[in-house]
């Protein structure tokens, strides 16, 4: 799964990697400890134009009655995404990219759970696959939200959890958020699993295991000595 994540990258840097005007690339206070149901940046297409924007972390279907459907909503299991209805609809219209750099599994080890930190190598930051909703309340108040798509975990992650979010490749990030393409088949096939060599995984302080905790000493490497004993 995926309950944790990152978005520290400067404003710049969001622009040259996601091929977005700098004028049109939010200013953004980094996160490092986003959790379910907060604001996070995604990245969609609209009229043929890519767009930055804000949304709630946990999908709302367009048709739920109560929007706290939403708190169970936050990942969407790529196996069965064009069969479940919450899914199906935004698979076809509604894809989108969740901005991260990095995210959280927790590792079981006997009682212990020891958090670690998986991002690119490179530093970069990526888009997850993921889904967006627009909500209408009986009140005529809206809510756009989102959920982030995840798969069978690589190799490299399968001692630490056995699911992963899925990190676009960079091939696919146009083809998975070009709201032409309507086909759920096709849209499937772009959910390739990012390469093991390009990620590195590392143990982090438990104190990112509440959402209070939102600083880089989130992501720094533990030190010898620290963590489980």
């Amino acid at each position: 799964m995926c309950g944790r994540f990152t978005q520290s990258s400067s404003r710049p840097k969001l622009s040259k990697e996601f091929k977005v005007p700098l004028a049109y690339t939010p200013k953004a206070k980094p996160a490092y400890n986003i959790a379910p149901s907060q604001p996070v940046l995604i990245l969609r297409e609209d009229n043929d134009t890519r767009k930055f924007e804000y949304v709630n972390w946990g999908l709302i279907p367009s048709w739920a009655k109560d929007p706290a459907i939403g708190n169970r909503m936050i990942n969407a299991r790529v196996e069965t995404l064009d069969q479940k209805p919450s899914f199906r609809g935004p698979l076809r219209h509604h894809r989108c990219l969740v901005v991260a750099d990095g995210f959280y599994e927790w590792k079981r080890e006997g009682s212990y759970r020891q958090p670690y930190y998986i991002r690119l190598k490179s530093g970069d930051p990526f888009g997850f696959a993921g889904l967006w909703s627009h909500w209408t309340s009986s009140d005529g108040s809206e809510i756009l939200s989102c959920t982030v798509i995840t798969m069978e975990a690589g190799d490299l992650l399968q001692s630490i959890h056995h699911r992963m979010p899925v990190i676009l490749r960079k091939k696919n990030r146009d083809l998975w958020i070009n709201a032409s393409n309507q086909n759920n088949r096709e849209a499937l096939s772009f959910l390739e699993p990012i390469e093991d060599k390009e990620l590195e995984a590392y143990p982090v302080s438990t104190q990112v295991n509440s959402p209070a905790n939102d600083s880089s000493e989130c992501v720094k490497p533990l030190k010898t000595g620290e963590g489980s004993s």
